[in-house]
């Protein structure tokens, strides 16, 4: 443990919970995923345990794959971004995929609610809008996410500069 903090450079215990969010996550989104994989390719008669069994290696080497992938990604971005701890990255990872999953989570009802359906529009116009909404509220849920989670700075400076990106720089100084 005190080699992870060191790593990490955790210097208070509450500090654990990011990375422990992060994991939990991590495991989180494996499960999905392994649920729209296969895994009925034995007769159930045969074995009942098979399924689960394969299920369970599907859930061990996706784990494992997105769990490398994250930590290289933060090696990478820990020189380009600026922060006082090295904790401090898994918990801008956090807010992004928080963010990510609730602007569509919001973006989804709010379309239905305004009336657009892939029935009343055609399917290329449906989805250029649901594009166009889901990064409104993603703009808007990344600063109060991030303003949640203690990175408020990093968050809003990130946000002027994708705005500059788009052309709305002028804006937001």
């Amino acid at each position: 443990m005190k080699k992870f903090k060191k790593k990490w450079e955790i210097t208070k215990n509450w500090q654990l919970l990011f990375p422990l969010i992060g994991v939990l996550f991590l495991g989180y989104s494996t499960l999905k995923l392994v649920k729209l994989l296969p895994t009925n390719w034995f007769n159930q008669a045969d074995s009942y345990f098979l399924p689960y069994i394969i299920a369970s290696i599907y859930c061990i080497g996706i784990y494992y794959f997105f769990l490398k992938i994250v930590l290289y990604t933060i090696q990478k971005l820990e020189n380009k971004w600026v922060v006082d701890k090295r904790w401090e990255l898994i918990r801008i990872f956090i807010v992004f995929a928080f963010t990510g999953s609730s602007s569509v989570f919001i973006g989804r009802p709010f379309i239905q609610w305004i009336g657009i359906t892939k029935d009343n529009l055609h399917i290329l116009i449906y989805w250029l809008l649901y594009v166009f909404i889901s990064l409104f509220f993603y703009q808007l849920l990344l600063v109060l996410f991030g303003w949640l989670f203690g990175q408020f700075k990093f968050f809003w400076d990130f946000e002027k500069k994708m705005l500059k990106r788009f052309g709305l720089g002028k804006y937001f100084k």
